[in-house]
């Protein structure tokens, strides 16, 4: 019996490694984290948070239904109620037309105008999302430095971070929609808090996973989300693919695989992928395929991309909001940035270039359409990576940069194929429109 203790005291401590930082083993045992900071026990501590808000929201919807509020209701908190459960299931069957049309109005005939806006487009893009990664690495593995009354301090707390980028993208979709003509209003809005959660949880992974695996690493599994993406639509939208989607998925795992696989620990420590890491990115690909897949499932209601930001941020920030407050994490964190003036100058930062980084993105598919925006986003991700390594110093072998560029053939396949499809179904339906005319 001591015996067997014994073994499984020994593989316990074997299995370890695989389970902290990698940057963790340069660090002596009284520093190590102790299990409360352990991503596992946090990441089921925040689904408990929300849980408190999740279960009696969804127990209200049954009673209202049940009691069939819609036809019996009154009172002022009548609308509130209305919108929030059953809202007016106004649908739009045309509302990809309607999108492309009004793209088409907008678009200016003026060649020079054209290339200036797409020049904004892309600077904009590039400006808000690489400032984000560089500021996204730097909280999530480095320390802030020491002062009279604290040493260096590493930041910790992924769901703050989600917190605070949410609550600021909500008041800029807030005021944006508040300025701007909107059109009406239909779906139920509990249905934004199932795209919330799921984002929530990503964001959440994407932070933590920086914790484990290096930034490279990370981008490039952002890159071969397409793979769970179409599995998901497979599994809630019934969807269907053309040979060559599957096709580029196999390349981009290949690529993947070969990165992945050349990760040497002997030329630098933050190339270390470790067992954590791999759970917690399959975790935020997961998430992040459901919430586009959803959001397309609720883009079938007349609404604007601003209006869905608007939405699924506003639960953001009750869900992270009501966890943090329950865990004691928000003063925790506010403590933090007080102590280190550096971190909360980061953290702002950070917030400010996903919130407009998010308007960008409405504006670029809004004038361009999506396949010139999947295109500036798929040079974003190079040069992240190249970014990362040069400030960071993250190594890459031969094999390694092949299998990037593996990837980023992939994805750029994926751009001019989806093109050339497009193209052939605009001039099948010209010319039966114009056979239905003769």
């Amino acid at each position: 019996m001591i015996q067997r203790g014994l073994l499984l005291h020994n593989n316990f401590y074997l299995l370890l490694p695989l389970m902290v930082p990698a940057a963790s083993a340069e660090l002596p045992d009284d520093v190590q984290d102790s299990w409360i900071d352990f991503w596992l026990f946090r990441f089921l501590y925040n689904i408990a948070g929300y849980a408190t808000i999740v279960i009696p929201g969804f127990l209200l919807i049954q009673y209202f239904r049940r009691r069939n509020y819609l036809e019996t209701g009154h009172g002022i908190c009548f609308p509130l109620v209305k919108s929030c459960v059953f809202g007016s299931e106004l649908k739009s069957l045309h509302s990809e037309d309607v999108s492309s049309s009004a793209r088409n109005e907008a678009m200016d005939p003026s060649t020079v105008r054209q290339a200036l806006k797409l020049l904004f487009c892309a600077a904009g893009l590039q400006a808000s999302y690489l400032t984000w990664g560089v500021l996204q690495e730097r909280v999530m593995t480095r320390t802030y430095g020491a002062t009279d009354s604290s040493p260096n301090e590493k930041f910790k707390d992924s769901q703050f971070l989600v917190f605070m980028n949410r609550i600021l993208a909500f008041t800029v979709a807030g005021l944006y929609c508040t300025l701007t003509k909107q059109s009406r209003h239909a779906v139920p809005m509990y249905k934004y808090s199932f795209a919330s959660l799921s984002n929530i949880l990503s964001s959440w992974c994407q932070y933590e996973a920086l914790k484990y695996i290096s930034f490279p690493t990370q981008v490039l599994a952002k890159a071969s989300k397409v793979i769970p993406v179409m599995l998901m639509g497979k599994i809630v939208s019934r969807k269907t693919y053309e040979y060559w989607e599957y096709l580029t998925a196999v390349l981009i795992s290949v690529g993947v695989s070969m990165f992945l696989l050349s990760s040497s620990t002997d030329k630098h420590p933050s190339t270390v992928t470790t067992f954590s890491g791999v759970l917690i990115l399959a975790g935020y690909i997961i998430f992040d395929s459901f919430t586009s897949n959803w959001q397309d499932s609720l883009f079938k209601y007349k609404m604007s991309s601003v209006q869905m930001m608007f939405g699924v941020n506003l639960f953001s920030c009750l869900f992270t909001m009501g966890s943090l407050l329950e865990q004691g994490a928000l003063l925790e964190s506010i403590h933090f940035m007080v102590r280190h003036p550096e971190f909360a100058v980061h953290a702002a930062l950070l917030s400010v270039c996903s919130a407009f980084g998010q308007l960008f993105i409405f504006y670029t598919i809004n004038q361009f359409g999506a396949a010139v925006f999947t295109i500036i986003m798929t040079l974003r991700q190079a040069f992240a990576i190249l970014l990362s390594c040069l400030i960071y110093g993250h190594a890459i072998s031969l094999v390694g940069g092949m299998g990037v560029a593996v990837v980023f053939l992939a994805l750029f396949l994926r751009v001019y194929a989806r093109g050339r499809m497009k193209k052939r179904s605009r001039k099948a339906a010209v010319s039966e429109a114009s056979v239905q005319k003769v």
